[in-house]
């Protein structure tokens, strides 16, 4: 006759569940079974792991064969409840809760989770009720929607209040560690953040939401290898969660070969078909493998799944050489005119409509849908010009010939590094891709490690003295301690292991003072393009992040003549050091400038470099398929297609633009 597992295997089980081993759990529950399969104590706690496990036909399964085993056993119909509210299937989820807390009325989750099922569906009174009871059960839920309610209202102190006090009457209650966490993460405060977390870990390792925040704090402050792992630890409890999938494919999208990124998206769809999230973020890492064939067959793909969703038409768009049809241009014009999509959504569909019509050479048209782009995006992002003024008055005013001199040699000797700079659109991932063809260089990424480092110089100062007037109390050790750090940093890009690599982040142009006192070896190349052609080319640019001076004929006017002001000062202090490479020129004369920019970087003539366009490696900006194209002169001059709308620009830039003037007649 079968028998019931022992109590002892029964804690077994549990006890792994408990502990984020939920696998073995499942291996435990399932061995029981095989000795009696209608051990109902075992099937209702497969049932369990299999939820945690988000695997949600296999939970569905063996929570219903419970309660058919046992119509009266409470907790199946409380966890399948659960199931059916994670799942918003809020209509089937009702009568299983409101069957579990009539079983065992003291369930308070359980009346809570019916009083969100019950909310989802309109009937208010009853969910009114049901919360009422969950709260009469536990006074610490109560005070835990208190503080939730205020937190969504934005009454932050009064939230961060509520917490604070649900945890000094029980200090193991993960969900308040959570919320604090997110509310630290808000305000930017990411090592409480990451504190509060890990608390919440260590008392619960099987806490899913609470991994999933921590590596993306981890993911957001670019630490990739405890993101990884923060991520690879939440896929092991939970194998059928698409989240977890999707974010550990987008720490592993900057962080190394994208091969890696897509095979993630590829599981994750495998999971969840048609995954919106997961087939837009795919079709990028196709894009950015070179497997333009595939990538574009997602993003249409993405169309037909979410065609509401303005990202996937700009992302077409962003690749320069796809062509929209007239059917999508109507589709794109339709649905921007739409009053309830998101601003967002919007906005990539004014950009994708720009760059259809200039496509088609309309480019009134265009710029009309330009312009509505630039308003809109202006408008939902903060810049602040001063802020930059000011912000490069301090470094030009710390960074002199003199602090240079003092520092000369002092830092990290290594001399691996390639730094391009610049301003965004001026042709640095044309010279990325022609110095990524040497054999001994690798192209890696737009890294964000050289600010992080500099910015690390005011973290912790309780005296106001802040990066860049840190730099001046530096000593030796510092120097070559900042250098390591940032090489440390960089080493997860470093695939292929090459005596060299290229970090092509523009904005560091503001760094390189820095930059030179702690990486003096430190190879460095402007990116030069006149003007007009490179404000243009950010007006007609929408940045998935960052870039906030772009948007705005003004303030990318502004933005030019400070990038030309810390260039003249870098020069007069650091003399020889960085080596211009104007773009004009090294589309006109492509192996002189590959010779001039070899023999600055000292290394061989490889005609690699010249044939740049047959490089197959992984690029990750916005020109990837045009540096996969032989060299052309097409881009020059293209600022003339819009000059009648351009005097406000011209006015900005009136006092630098006769440097540029035998670029700007360039055709």
């Amino acid at each position: 006759m079968p028998t019931t597992a022992s109590q002892e295997i029964f804690n077994e089980a549990i006890h792994h569940l408990n502990n984020g081993q939920a696998p073995r759990a499942i291996e435990i529950c399932q061995s029981a079974l095989v000795r009696n399969s209608n051990d109902v104590n075992m099937v209702a706690l497969l049932g369990a792991c299999y939820l945690q496990t988000n695997d949600i036909s296999a939970a569905e399964q063996q929570l219903n064969k419970a309660i058919d085993l046992a119509p009266t056993f409470a907790k199946p119909h409380e966890d399948l409840g659960l199931l059916l509210v994670n799942d918003d299937r809020y209509e089937e989820a009702i009568p299983f809760l409101q069957k579990a807390v009539h079983l065992d009325s003291q369930l308070d989750v359980a009346f809570f989770n019916l009083g969100k099922a019950l909310a989802a569906v309109g009937r208010g009174k009853e969910a009114d009720q049901a919360y009422e009871a969950a709260f009469n059960l536990s006074p610490e839920r109560k005070a835990m929607a208190t503080a939730a309610k205020a937190q969504k209202e934005g009454r932050l102190e009064d939230a961060e209040k509520g917490y604070r006090e649900v945890l000094k009457n029980n200090p193991d209650n993960v969900d308040a560690l959570r919320m604090l966490a997110q509310l630290a993460s808000a305000a930017a405060h990411y090592d409480d953040a990451e504190r509060f977390l890990k608390r919440a870990v260590e008392k619960a390792p099987d806490f899913l939401l609470a991994l999933l925040d921590l590596g993306e704090i981890y993911k957001n402050q670019n630490r990739y290898h405890e993101a990884v792992d923060t991520f690879k630890k939440a896929i092991a409890i939970a194998p059928n969660l698409p989240k977890a999938y999707l974010q550990l494919a987008s720490t592993l999208a900057p962080a190394s070969d994208p091969k890696e990124a897509i095979a993630i998206y590829q599981r994750c769809l495998e999971i969840a078909p048609g995954h919106p999230g997961a087939l837009l973020s795919m079709a990028h890492q196709l894009k950015t493998a070179g497997r333009l064939d595939e990538g574009i067959q997602a993003y249409e793909d993405c169309i037909q799944s979410r065609p509401d969703n303005g990202e996937t038409y700009w992302s077409l768009a962003n690749l320069k050489t796809y062509k929209f049809n007239d059917t999508q241009i109507a589709e794109m014009e339709s649905r921007s005119a739409q009053q309830d999509i998101p601003a967002s959504s919007r906005i990539n569909f004014l950009f994708a409509l720009g760059k259809a019509f200039d496509d088609r050479k309309d480019y009134q048209k265009a710029w009309h849908y330009y312009q509505l782009g630039n308003n809109e995006q202006r408008a939902e992002i903060n810049y602040d010009p001063v802020h930059t003024e000011v912000t490069n008055d301090k470094v030009i005013a710390t960074f002199t010939a003199d602090l240079i001199a003092k520092y000369a040699g002092l830092g990290n000797s290594d001399k691996a590094p390639i730094f391009i700079v610049g301003l965004p659109r001026s042709g640095s991932t044309l010279l990325e891709q022609i110095i990524a063809s040497h054999s001994q260089v690798e192209g890696t990424s737009e890294l964000p490690y050289l600010t992080r480092v500099s910015t690390s110089l005011s973290k912790n100062r309780v005296d106001g003295v802040n990066y860049p007037e840190a730099v001046l109390e530096l000593k030796e050790r510092h120097l070559k301690q900042l250098g390591q750090d940032y090489l440390d940093a960089a080493e997860i890009h470093r695939v292929e292991k090459t005596p060299y690599f290229i970090d092509k982040m523009p904005n560091n142009f503001p760094h390189l003072g820095f930059l030179h006192c702690i990486l003096p070896n430190a190879k460095i190349i402007d990116a030069r393009r006149n003007p007009m052609d490179a404000c243009v080319g950010n007006l007609r640019q929408l940045y998935a992040k960052g870039q906030n001076f772009a948007y705005d004929q003004t303030d990318i006017g502004e933005y030019y003549l400070q990038y030309q002001r810390l260039m003249d000062h870098w020069h007069e202090v650091m003399p020889g050091k960085i080596l211009t490479c104007q773009y004009e020129e090294t589309v006109a004369d492509l192996e002189g400038q590959v010779k001039r920019i070899l023999e600055y970087l000292e290394l061989p003539w490889e005609d690699s470099c010249v044939n740049f366009h047959d490089n197959d490696r992984a690029v990750r900006t916005p020109s990837s398929e045009q540096v996969r194209q032989p060299i052309y002169t097409r881009s020059i001059g293209k600022w003339r297609r819009y000059e009648s709308e351009l005097e406000e620009l011209k006015e900005v830039l009136e006092d630098v633009l006769p440097r540029y003037e035998k670029y700007l007649s360039a055709t």
